[in-house]
């Protein structure tokens, strides 16, 4: 059931879209501004108060929507799954950006390029290269195939409750990460870091293995190197990981200095290998569906080991 969940998602997803910043994130944006009224007076225990109140109902009642939904049949429970993890997961969520970004510039379209990475990153980048736009393209891609697809699926498949519970889990938890958890304005407080340091613990055990699946995909002897000797260097432990282990896999330099609203951003360099143009952009494609298949058979494997066991 897990497999066919999955698969079902993905097709569903690639035929139609979910569109997530018209109904899933406005949604997560109400609940949070809720609690955030409600809680926040800029210290971090309230925080957390707020987090826990905000994300674990939500994962708990889907763990007994699912009970139920199974005991009544279990098709409409796959049925359940499938139309969770369509909610939460895919690859389309963001990759409209990458898509975007990759036409413009096969197209020598340098402006439209920049312009749709700002909207992407949240930043201007009317100074930045081909180069500097291929390689926060290739940057964000990582990230975000690892946040939209695999990292919801190691949720799902290891959560030790049955049912979609862990995507529903993992997406808020790195929803409010992201809202919450790099907010520094005085106003706002402590009042979002327990929700990064969570993030932090729930990313640990995902972001390695994603990691590791680049590395079995790509160049595994320099995706190895890379990880093992630059990713501390990156100021996001995580995002060190994941974009050192994408940047050796695929053989491309990453990281190093950037031109963002107007500045320069000293970055250390990732990666080993050439420098990055266009080209890599499929690359990374190829390196992602690599991946996919990779872990749909590790969850068919992981079925017959549970099966046998």
């Amino acid at each position: 059931m897990t497999l066919v969940s999955l698969m079902l998602a993905l097709v569903l997803e690639q035929w139609k879209p979910f569109k997530a910043a018209r109904y899933l994130y406005p949604l997560l944006e109400s609940l949070g501004q809720y609690f955030e009224d409600r809680f926040n007076d800029g210290q971090a225990k309230h925080g957390a108060i707020a987090w826990c109140l905000l994300v674990l109902p939500p994962t708990v009642l889907v763990a007994v929507a699912y009970f139920l939904i199974y005991t009544t049949h279990p098709f409409l429970a796959l049925l359940f799954n499938m139309v969770v993890l369509y909610c939460t997961m895919g690859f389309r969520h963001s990759s409209h950006f990458f898509t975007r970004i990759h036409s413009s510039l096969r197209a020598q379209d340098l402006p439209e390029a920049r312009k749709l990475l700002g909207e992407w990153r949240g930043h201007l980048h009317e100074l930045s290269s081909t180069n500097e736009v291929v390689r926060l393209t290739i940057e964000e891609g990582i990230v975000g195939s690892h946040r939209q697809v695999f990292a919801v699926i190691v949720w799902f498949v290891l959560m030790p409750v049955p049912g979609p519970c862990g995507a529903v889990f993992y997406r808020m938890s790195e929803y409010y990460a992201r809202t919450w958890g790099k907010r520094k304005d005085p106003a706002f407080g402590e009042f979002g870091s327990f929700a990064a340091q969570v993030f932090e613990l729930i990313e640990w055990l995902p972001a390695r293995i994603t990691a590791i699946g680049f590395s079995f995909m790509g160049d595994f002897e320099d995706a190895a190197h890379c990880w093992r000797t630059q990713a501390t260097l990156w100021v996001n432990r995580i995002e060190g990981i994941l974009l050192s282990a994408g940047a050796g896999a695929l053989g491309v330099r990453l990281g190093q200095p950037i031109h963002q609203n107007g500045e320069t951003i000293d970055r250390p360099e990732l990666g080993t290998g050439d420098e990055a143009e266009v080209d890599h952009l499929q690359s990374f494609i190829g390196l992602v569906r690599r991946t996919l298949v990779l872990n749909l058979l590790l969850v068919i494997l992981l079925g017959f080991t549970r099966v046998i066991g």
